[in-house]
């Protein structure tokens, strides 16, 4: 089952790999309508939906896009976009302080706001070199249900066929194709997690609500950045919460520590990484991290 998983996943998500790759927004496009992203998924899905017809851009940005506030240069990119995509649930505070023409503002999540998820906890922690800051509100990693990335990506051919109107066919045509995929990718994750039953999972951080719902997974959630070392009381809490959640798997964002990891290990907690993909990978593109994703947990299972 694995391996089939695995070749099916090859061939699915690296169809998107035939272009020559681009660094994101690098190539200006002259005379082309500008269409800038909040955050990587939109950009992947807007540009296998808009090809060459549109200039698709996302801000060179350091660290987690939802922690992101746009400076002067950024805002006049902004500013200057023939339609800004934005995931919307909560993810863009920065839109409440920017003075951005409202008609120009596509919510990917407006037509699905039943299915966004409360945030009852506000608790205030690290997170790396963006400082502290605490989860409430509303769950925005939403495109790690793919069912609502697939609305996501509904909402963007939306809003591109009313950009350009006459290149509609083509649009749904590049959404359809893109759908596929992704549907593709949504049973493979739904298998891969069925393998898990009801095994514990703690995650590093809460930012796979969707995931968990989407899936069934029996999971809690823990605030530990994978770049910061955790502290006495950290690791306390830790335990406190496997006497009532005993997991032998954490899900991180990215690769824990070293010496934490070996800690983990030796408590008989397996690490390993499931990248949210927010921002820009440093290799590959959102098909094919999320395929390095389904294969760390097909390994995990056997754990």
């Amino acid at each position: 089952m694995k391996k089939l998983l695995t070749i099916v996943l090859t061939v699915v998500l690296t169809a998107c790999t035939d272009k020559e790759p681009t660094e994101p927004g690098s190539v200006l496009m002259p005379g082309k309508p500008i269409v800038v992203t909040s955050n990587y998924p939109l950009f992947f899905f807007t540009s296998e939906i808009a090809g060459d017809e549109v200039d698709v851009r996302f801000p060179s940005i350091e660290g987690d896009p939802a922690m992101w506030t746009p400076a002067g240069n950024d805002v006049s990119v902004l500013q200057g976009a023939d339609l800004l995509i934005v995931n919307g649930a909560g993810y863009e505070a920065w839109l409440a302080f920017t003075t951005l023409s409202q008609n120009r503002i596509l919510d990917t999540t407006s037509s699905t706001k039943a299915e966004l998820l409360p945030i009852s906890e506000s608790t205030v922690h690290q997170h790396g070199p963006q400082g502290k800051h605490s989860h409430q509100g509303t769950a925005f990693t939403t495109w790690l249900d793919q069912v609502l990335a697939i609305e996501q990506a509904r909402a963007v051919k939306q809003g591109l066929s009313e950009l350009l109107p006459d290149r509609a066919d083509l649009f749904q045509a590049n959404f359809e194709s893109l759908e596929s995929r992704l549907r593709e990718l949504d049973r493979s994750l739904a298998v891969t997690f069925a393998n898990f039953g009801d095994r514990p999972i703690v995650f590093s951080h809460p930012v796979y609500q969707y995931l968990q719902q989407r899936y069934g997974i029996n999971g809690r959630s823990l605030h530990w950045e994978p770049d910061v070392e955790p502290g006495t009381r950290d690791w306390i809490e830790l335990g406190n919460l496997l006497r009532e959640h005993p997991a032998q798997l954490m899900i991180w964002e990215a690769p824990p520590l070293a010496g934490v990891r070996d800690r983990l290990l030796q408590m008989g907690i397996y690490s390993v990484v499931f990248s949210p993909v927010a921002n820009t990978p440093e290799n590959g593109d959102y098909g094919l991290v999320m395929e390095k994703n389904l294969q760390r947990l097909m390994d995990a299972s056997d754990q």
